[in-house]
């Protein structure tokens, strides 16, 4: 099986976990994600808007917004990384690609970055649904400085293994309903 064949099998058993594990907990799994950002009140981040059945960062975004800046991701283009702008509770947002919202505020720089994702490892592996945004995001944001990775999402989305390239980029911790997982 090639490498794209094993990421496309792992991304179907995971998206099924996830839709199991949003029925259950959807609405009610951020508040270990808040208690983890209260730790570093102030500090520049960025979130993203939950799409079909990704666990929900927004109750914890509107929390740290009252602390700090909070950004969200903008897609420019395929293939390119994400821009983020500033976001805060009751702020414009456009529609936007994949069924979306995107803020329209000035562009920031996030030091913490909440990332979603479809399946995780205890390692700190991520897979994504395939776009590459977030590695290519994560690469560029890194080289110009340290950037917290978080990956967000239920337990249920944990795997014991996943098929990596080199281009994948690591997290530096992963939260879920359950606990946090820290790299």
């Amino acid at each position: 099986m090639s490498l794209v064949e094993e990421k496309k099998a792992a991304r179907a058993a995971a998206l099924a976990r996830r839709a199991e594990a949003h029925a259950q907990w959807s609405g009610h799994a951020a508040g270990r994600l808040s208690e983890v950002l209260a730790g570093y009140r102030g500090v520049p981040l960025a979130g993203y808007m939950a799409m079909r059945d990704e666990i929900d960062p927004l109750p914890a975004l509107e929390e740290a917004a009252a602390h700090g800046p909070v950004g969200l991701p903008t897609i420019i283009a395929p293939a390119t990384p994400l821009v983020f702008r500033m976001w805060e509770p009751g702020a414009e947002m456009v529609a936007a690609r994949f069924g979306t919202l995107e803020p329209t505020g000035e562009v920031m720089r996030p030091e913490i970055l909440v990332v979603p994702l479809v399946a995780f490892t205890r390692a700190g592996a991520r897979l994504g649904y395939g776009g590459g945004f977030y590695d290519r995001t994560l690469e560029l944001l890194r080289r110009d400085g340290p950037v917290l990775a978080i990956g967000f999402a239920y337990s249920a989305q944990e795997a014991e293994f996943l098929p990596q390239e080199p281009t994948d980029a690591p997290l530096d911790m992963i939260v879920t309903e359950a606990g946090v997982l820290t790299f």
